[in-house]
């Protein structure tokens, strides 16, 4: 039995299979996961319900054990910044900033070979897609060359 906030076992199956630079896409509930995503990542179907699971759960969960050194989101063609980015920036490590693309050039991402992990969500919020990029974990102070 696992003890944590995350203990989806396929979840960590693949996260522990991933490395620095890989990718994790978790979009929300309108995002075409069958082919906007690289074809071999791993796909996890949170889709439950309209609303539930949300992408904001996912994240804090799988930000409670990868370290993230690089966060993408997709942009409105309108320029107008979706709320839902507010509770992104919340949830996100200190000195990870959000990066906008363009939505075809965030579907271009998610399609790299690097993408390793695919988690659809229930998630009814337009624009609620995030790409996250694996960073490395720090050794330990006394290992530290």
């Amino acid at each position: 039995m696992l003890k944590g906030k995350l203990i989806h076992p396929q979840i960590l199956g693949a996260l522990g299979r991933a490395g620095h630079g890989a990718t994790i896409l978790i979009p929300d509930g309108n995002y075409p996961v069958a082919t906007g995503a690289n074809p071999l990542a791993e796909r996890v179907y949170l889709n439950l319900a309209p609303g539930q699971v949300s992408v904001t759960d996912v994240l804090a969960a799988i930000l409670s054990v990868t370290p993230v050194e690089a966060a993408h989101v997709m942009r409105r063609d309108d320029g107008a910044e979706p709320s839902i980015y507010a509770e992104f920036r919340r949830l996100m490590p200190e000195g990870i900033g959000l990066s906008p693309l363009e939505r075809f050039a965030f579907y271009d991402e998610a399609k790299k070979e690097d993408c390793c992990l695919v988690i659809a969500t229930g998630e009814q919020r337009i624009y609620a897609n995030i790409l996250l990029t694996i960073g490395v974990l720090d050794p330990p102070p006394e290992q530290a060359v």
